[in-house]
């Protein structure tokens, strides 16, 4: 009775385990990553996930209790997991492992770099006979695979370097040990136990935490379903094509993490989100020749006023400000480097607006050179003589006018008769006395006074 408890007991406690999937960890070692919430589905949740590069390599258990179409099943599942890494020379390697009580590496990591001749190979794997030595399996992975010359990977690299055991029973040599020095040697070491596999052995050869890396199937028939589990093991999600970054213009990916940078013409903000236009008509940061327009993140030219942009988009010529249609001179235009002034006939001036023109006054002091009377006449003039002055030749100068005329008979007469008067006047005052002159003088002023 006892023992049926027991027998019961032990068959509940494999359901249990069966039912209950390990619990996730926080990831320790570079080939570890966390359990993630499940993905979105549709296409951003495919190719958000892409494998890291890795030095991998399957060690499987083909030892005599391990049954020929169980051992299919294995070469299945190694088929799978190929199909969901993202093998390459520059990605992730892989490595075949056989043993039983001998070991056979079906092939290096350096032999394959391409997923059919990788599935062709493990098509190819037969069984080996009796005895499950996984302690030599785990060194000799070590002495013979996970070295440069096999293909693995230098330390400089910082390739991970991945062991997954599979395997159906107890080990019949020493495993710890063995285990412990490849995990100091910084192998990674999953270990999947199948039917009767020993569950102390597989936890004592996985690294930790070991909720991450150790797996138990009930029977190889569904050991495929441990696919998916390292595959999201595996994976390094993309969150640039997750969409969920937060950058604001470029999101770079970096492994499992990532990195906002921005368009050309823009910096990246102190916040390492988002990103401000760069000025680009600092000094030394553009090519035109007069003008730089800052443009979001671009410039364009432009030119000052009088200027017009050439077919190269930088440098400027001066217009011809001249041309009509471009100025409004009333009479003159004179071009000026890309400007221009207004200038007047001869004969006019510039008015105070520097554009109109007014006729000058030719006749003003210091504009004309005649010598007593100068005569405008529209835009020219002439010169004139005051009364009594002649023009001389030079139509400038003037000389004093000699006048001469006849005279009639009758103003003869009237001529003589007056200087008979004067000259009678004359004699009569001379001969009378001086005093008798001064009060008659005096008398007469008297009577202007009183008039």
């Amino acid at each position: 009775m006892g023992r049926a408890l027991a027998i019961l007991g032990c068959c509940l406690a494999l359901a249990l385990a069966l039912a209950l999937p390990p619990l996730p960890a926080a990831p320790r070692g570079p080939a570890l990553r966390p359990r993630r919430q499940p993905r979105p589905a549709g296409p951003s949740a495919d190719t958000a996930c892409k494998n890291r590069p890795l030095d991998l390599v399957f060690i499987v258990d083909s030892s005599r209790s391990v049954r020929p179409e169980e051992f299919e099943k294995v070469k299945t599942f190694l088929s799978e997991m190929i199909d969901t890494l993202d093998v390459g020379e520059r990605r992730t390697r892989v490595a075949v492992m056989n043993y039983a009580s001998t070991v056979k590496v079906e092939f290096p990591l350096r032999t394959y770099f391409d997923k059919a001749s990788m599935k062709e190979a493990v098509s190819r794997i037969e069984p080996l006979s009796a005895g499950t030595m996984t302690g030599l399996a785990v060194q000799t992975a070590m002495d013979e695979v996970f070295t440069e010359e096999m293909g693995t990977r230098p330390a400089t690299s910082n390739i991970p370097k991945v062991a997954i055991v599979v395997t159906d029973g107890r080990p019949q040599d020493q495993v710890q040990d063995v285990a412990a020095s490849a995990r100091t040697a910084g192998i990674e070491i999953y270990a999947v136990g199948v039917d009767r596999a020993d569950m102390q052995s597989l936890r004592i050869m996985a690294s930790e935490p070991l909720d991450e890396h150790v797996f138990y199937v009930e029977t190889y028939g569904v050991i495929e379903k441990l696919t998916s589990r390292f595959r999201e093991t595996f994976c390094a999600v993309n969150v640039c094509a997750l969409g969920t970054h937060g950058c604001q213009q470029v999101c770079v990916s970096n492994g499992a993490s990532y990195l906002c940078d921005c368009y050309q013409g823009y910096t990246l903000n102190p916040d390492k989100r988002t990103c401000s236009a760069v000025d680009m008509c600092v000094p030394g940061r553009h090519e035109c020749d007069q003008i730089c327009v800052s443009n979001n993140g671009s410039y364009v030219c432009d030119c000052h006023e009088g200027y017009t942009l050439n077919p190269d988009k930088k440098t400027c010529s001066a217009m011809d400000m001249c041309a009509p249609g471009r100025h409004d001179c009333a009479q003159v235009c004179l071009s000026n480097d890309g400007s221009y002034s207004c200038g007047c006939y001869e004969g006019y001036t510039l008015s105070p607006d520097k554009k109109t023109c007014s006729a000058a006054d030719v006749c003003a002091p210091g504009r004309h050179d005649c010598e007593q009377v100068c005569v405008r006449n529209d835009l020219s003039y002439s010169c004139d003589c005051h009364h009594g002055y002649t023009l001389n030749p030079d139509r400038k100068t003037c000389s004093r006018a000699i006048t001469s005329s006849l005279v009639t008979t009758e103003e003869s007469c009237k001529c003589e008769a007056i200087v008979a008067l004067q000259d009678s006047v004359t004699s009569r005052l001379e001969a009378l006395p001086l005093e008798e002159v001064s009060e008659k003088l005096q008398a007469y002023q008297d009577r202007q006074q009183i008039v």
